[in-house]
């Protein structure tokens, strides 16, 4: 029988199941980071812009946000529940990198084509909210590959200092 006929009162503890559900939500730390509020912005702006190609005429550009927004929910729940740091052999960065910069091509072409060649209001609100998106997505890939620049010049200034030693090891072997 649904409901149960005895409800729990409002200040009982949550059972088991709300602490289940509750650990696939993301944390408000990861929220309010700026990984996390970029990849719910890029998922909110793509379910916006797939509603108004559902709405439009312009329907066949429906697949691309649809698809786009299923990404960057995996991206965002990868990233909370910290699967990147599970599973290290596949390069988070890069996919996420290539998954912005595809995007932000993608939805840039899209919305010019949606302003430019379909006259009703919903395709032009996608094409604006794609225009939106597209600098979402170029912002996200910015940082990326900053933060991908960053890593690289570390490791490399590490192998050059691992380098040297190994040289003036090597050096001071000779000598003796």
């Amino acid at each position: 029988m649904w409901p149960p006929a005895d409800p729990e009162p409002a200040g009982a503890p949550d059972g088991p199941q709300t602490q289940s559900l509750r650990a696939l939500l993301p944390t408000r730390e990861f929220l309010c980071s700026r990984k996390g509020r970029l990849l719910l912005g890029e998922s909110v702006l793509s379910f916006i812009i797939f509603i108004c190609y559902i709405a439009s005429t312009a329907a066949p550009f429906l697949t691309v946000p649809l698809l786009m927004f299923l990404l960057a929910l995996c991206f965002l729940f990868g990233y909370f529940m910290k699967i990147n740091e599970k599973f290290p052999g596949m390069c988070w960065p890069l996919s996420d990198f290539l998954r912005c910069v595809t995007a932000a091509i993608i939805y840039f072409a899209i919305s010019i084509t949606a302003v430019s060649k379909y006259s009703d209001g919903a395709a032009k609100a996608a094409g604006v909210f794609g225009f939106i998106a597209t600098i979402v997505y170029a912002f996200d890939f910015y940082v990326i590959f900053n933060d991908l620049s960053k890593f690289l010049k570390q490791g490399n200034s590490a192998n050059d200092t691992e380098a040297e030693k190994s040289e003036e090891e090597d050096s001071n072997s000779d000598s003796d």
